[in-house]
């Protein structure tokens, strides 16, 4: 028969209560905190899946934090490009006037004052900062003013750079968040974009070189295969006219005939799958240089409203002012062109930021939902362990009060 000591059955009278208590020690915290893992010792399993979940939290919400910030730059570039494109549109209407319209020297004085006042908006429109204060289009030098202006030539200098800076929104995944003004209204193809066709500065006749393009894409491509043209139409008597290369040797055509003809007010010369439409009368000995865009043949926006201006101020005649003018219009058309390429990379980047941001939100709600489960505590299950573990330890502690009480002699009184 085994002999139990009184200290034995107060010993572990105490330590089942202490059990007890301690559980219901940690249901009162869980339910407090609402967490199962207050402690990793609680679950260590559950505790490193707590830390990892935590981590993917912080860098899913920082991508959305980048998202947002980028959404913003982007918004202010498309903001400023649609203001920029509806600027060189007034510009392009103000230069369509003066050729098109009969205009004296006062008028195109006023045009000359009014293009002054797009250009100087022209330049604030490029130096455009985001809500942080850094340039929309310095490249990754945002810190730069990027435009300078000559107060006195009105010329216009790039002191930002060529890069993009880029925002990360996602792993492996960066959207640019903005575009280098050098592309934009900097580095632009001179002409048409691929040629050059202007009056000679020194004509005295009344001929004015208007629209021009490539026709035949097969033969400009054959006429610039060796490299880019240089040539020059010059105008005989009644307007006879012959073409040479930059070495004063004969352009030929296809079959190596020299290229002639005959112009007549209005009409167009064609060769090496070019057309120039021209109108007036040349003099003899007046000339129509054509060359290819290069990458040196180009010229900035600013340039060209600053040559319009020159020419509405120059006092010059029709026939040179509109020369000039058809010219910039070219230049004009594409630096358009240039902002509209540019709106639109810039709404695909915002598209690409609204497709990631709704897939942010969607992976924190199942992170969220998978750290939850993890981490949570079933609220009702604790509760009600709460209040069973509560009535068990009194139930201890009533018993143990009644057996600290007992006695031999309770036994013999009995």
């Amino acid at each position: 028969m085994m002999r139990i000591s009184t200290a034995w059955m107060y010993q572990q009278s105490v330590n089942t209560m202490l059990n007890q208590q301690s559980e219901l020690a940690q249901t009162q915290n869980e339910v407090s905190t609402g967490l199962a893992i207050n402690v990793a010792s609680d679950n260590p399993v559950g505790a490193a899946q707590v830390v990892g979940l935590n981590h993917i939290l912080a860098e899913n919400t920082t991508y959305t934090s980048n998202n947002s910030s980028a959404t913003t730059r982007l918004s202010t570039e498309t903001s400023t490009l649609s203001s920029v494109s509806n600027l060189l549109s007034s510009v392009n209407d103000i230069a369509l006037g003066a050729i098109n319209s009969a205009m004296s020297s006062s008028d195109l004085s006023n045009m000359a004052t009014e293009l002054t006042q797009y250009r100087d908006q022209l330049v604030q429109l490029a130096n455009t900062t985001d809500a942080n204060g850094q340039a929309l289009f310095a490249g990754t030098s945002s810190t730069t003013t990027p435009f300078v202006m000559d107060s006195n030539t009105g010329a216009v200098t790039y002191a930002g750079n060529d890069q993009q800076s880029f925002t990360a929104i996602g792993s492996g995944l960066k959207v640019a968040n903005g575009d280098p003004g050098s592309s934009i209204f900097m580095n632009l193809p001179a002409g048409n974009g691929s040629f050059v066709a202007s009056a000679g500065s020194g004509n005295t006749g009344t001929l004015v070189v208007g629209a021009n393009s490539v026709t035949d894409a097969s033969a400009w491509s054959a006429a610039t295969a060796s490299g880019p043209i240089n040539d020059t139409i010059t105008f005989g008597a009644n307007g006879a006219y012959t073409v040479t290369d930059a070495n004063g040797n004969p352009v030929t055509d296809s079959s190596g005939n020299p290229i002639t003809g005959t112009y007549t007010d209005g009409g167009s010369i064609s060769f090496d799958g070019t057309s120039i439409a021209m109108s007036g009368t040349p003099a003899a000995g007046d000339t129509v240089t054509v060359q290819s865009d290069t990458a040196s043949n180009t010229q900035d926006v600013f340039t060209t409203l600053n040559n319009m201006i020159a020419a509405l101020q120059s006092g010059g005649s029709t026939a040179s002012i509109n020369n000039t003018l058809n010219r910039q219009l070219e230049s004009l058309n594409t630096a358009m062109d240039s902002v509209s390429t540019t709106q639109v990379a810039v709404g695909s980047r915002m598209d690409t930021l609204q497709q990631q941001s709704s897939s942010d939100a969607d992976l924190n709600v199942t992170y969220q939902s998978a750290l939850s489960d993890v981490q949570n505590v079933d609220m009702a299950t604790a509760i009600s362990n709460l209040s069973l573990q509560s009535t068990a330890l009194q139930a201890s502690q009533q018993v143990f009060a009644k057996v600290q009480g007992t006695s031999l002699f309770d036994y013999l009184q009995s």
